[in-house]
C-alpha cells in the first residue's frame, strides 16, 4: 500500500539523519474506503492525488505548529504493507479524517518511493495558509481561501536521493 507521510523540513532533515520516517504509529494518508466513497472516482491515479493532497494539508497542519519551520509543505510516499497501515472506520467520512491511516511499526526512510516539496515561490502562500488555518477550521471564508491558495501550488517531485539537497 502506497502511504503519503506528512512532514515539515526539519522532520525530513531528521529522517534524513536518522534513516527512519517515523518509529510507529505515526499519521499517513491512503486511499481509504473512505477516500473512495468521497472522490467517487475508480482512477487510482486521482485517488492517490487525494490522499497526497490530503497528506499535504496535514503538512500545513504541522508547519502551524511549528513556527521556525520554513514554510514548505512536505510528503513522503512510501510502500508499506497493507496490514503495516490501518484506518479507522469509526472516524467515517469526516473531513479530517479522510483518507488518515495509522503505520504501526517504523519504516525506512530509504524504503521511499518519492518525495513531494513546495517550490521556493510557495513560501508566502504557504505562511499564509499555516497563520489562517485556525479561523479557517473555525468557518471563516477568507481564511479559508487563504488556505486555498497554499493548495493552488502543486508539490513538486523529487527522486530520494535528492533529500540531502533538500534538507542541506
Amino acid at each position: 500500500m502506497r502511504v503519503y507521510v506528512p512532514l515539515t523540513l526539519p522532520g525530513l532533515a531528521e529522517a534524513s539523519r536518522t534513516g527512519v520516517l517515523g518509529d510507529g504509529p505515526f499519521l499517513a494518508y491512503a486511499v481509504t474506503p473512505a477516500l473512495r466513497e468521497w472522490c467517487l472516482s475508480d482512477d487510482i491515479e486521482e485517488l492517490e492525488y487525494a490522499a497526497l493532497s490530503r497528506a499535504a494539508l496535514a503538512s500545513l497542519r504541522l508547519l502551524a505548529a511549528d513556527a521556525g519551520a520554513p514554510r514548505r509543505r512536505v510528503v513522503v510516499a512510501v510502500d508499506v504493507s497493507d496490514a503495516a497501515a490501518s484506518s479507522d472506520p469509526g472516524r467515517g467520512l469526516g473531513p479530517a479524517a479522510l483518507g488518515e491511516v495509522r503505520v504501526a511499526g517504523a519504516v525506512r526512510l530509504a524504503k521511499a518511493a518519492a518525495v513531494h516539496v513546495d517550490a521556493a515561490d510557495a513560501e508566502a502562500d504557504v505562511a499564509a495558509a499555516a497563520g489562517a488555518l485556525a479561523a479557517a477550521d473555525g468557518g471563516d471564508d477568507v481564511a479559508r481561501s487563504t488556505v486555498d491558495g497554499a493548495e493552488d501550488h502543486e508539490l513538486l517531485w523529487y527522486a530520494t536521493q535528492e533529500i540531502p539537497g533538500l534538507v542541506g
